[in-house]
């Protein structure tokens, strides 16, 4: 079995912002409004025929997002309201302690964002890097979890060896399910049967590249983490630094 994976997104934890102010709620739902307007423009405006916008809305429903927005977010992402254009990149950077993030980012307007991401990364022990300085230190999979309580090991296994998945983690209350990207599609469909916590592509860390920090260490990383997930074009963070659950919580990550 692979380690646990290390990475962070803002849809699998988005539980913990529930009860965060308004702002920070008003952040998660500008974030999550700009993944709808970008899965629908790719890949249509049905969710059933469209995992990622499958995934998006799941995240918008368990943010309390109204229903409104969703649909303004479709209706924008379709061109049936005027709305800006995002555009998807991907940006790398090391971290303290020699930490490696990968950053998927959402903009109108790159020359605002680079500028705003190189500043984040100097003024907090980092710095920006070349395409390919970060990522060779993570696998591109997908990433399903599934509630325990919804279905046991065994019948999860047929389910998933079914719809081609890689592998199965028994991680606390949920199974954590990977599989290549090509596979995402079908796994996702074979397991939306059981409203999974979470289903996305992710950034996942390599065994031998995960980095365990504790200390002044980990509270640097910390700071640098929360600071690149506050910015307003920043989808998702991961980093392959594994830190102790106090610190990640007590930075909102």
């Amino acid at each position: 079995m692979p380690a646990p994976m290390s990475g962070h997104s803002k849809w699998s934890t988005i539980k913990r912002k529930k009860g965060a102010t308004d702002a920070a709620r008003g952040k998660v739902f500008t974030k999550i409004a700009r993944e709808i307007m970008v899965a629908a423009k790719e890949g249509g405006g049905d969710p059933d025929g469209n995992p990622r916008l499958r995934t998006a809305l799941n995240a918008a429903r368990s943010a309390n997002m109204p229903k409104d927005n969703q649909e303004r977010a479709i209706k924008k992402g379709l061109g049936e309201l005027e709305g800006v254009s995002f555009e998807e990149v991907l940006y790398e950077g090391r971290g303290p302690e020699g930490t490696a993030f990968v950053l998927e980012v959402l903009t109108d307007n790159r020359k605002r964002t680079v500028p705003e991401l190189r500043h984040i990364f100097g003024k907090n022990g980092g710095e920006m890097g070349s395409t390919g300085s970060a990522t060779w230190m993570f696998d591109h999979k997908g990433v399903v979890m599934v509630a325990k309580e919804k279905i046991d090991e065994n019948a999860l296994m047929e389910l998933c060896l079914e719809a081609g998945a890689e592998d199965v983690q028994d991680e606390d209350e949920v199974w954590v399910v990977t599989c290549e990207t090509s596979s995402f599609s079908d796994v996702e469909s074979a397991l939306a049967q059981l409203e999974p916590e979470s289903a996305e592509i992710q950034w996942v860390t390599r065994p031998e590249n995960t980095f365990p920090l504790e200390g002044g260490g980990a509270e640097a990383v910390a700071r640098l983490w929360a600071k690149l997930d506050d910015q307003d074009d920043v989808q998702k963070v991961y980093c392959n630094a594994e830190l102790p659950d106090e610190i990640m919580e007590a930075h909102g990550l």
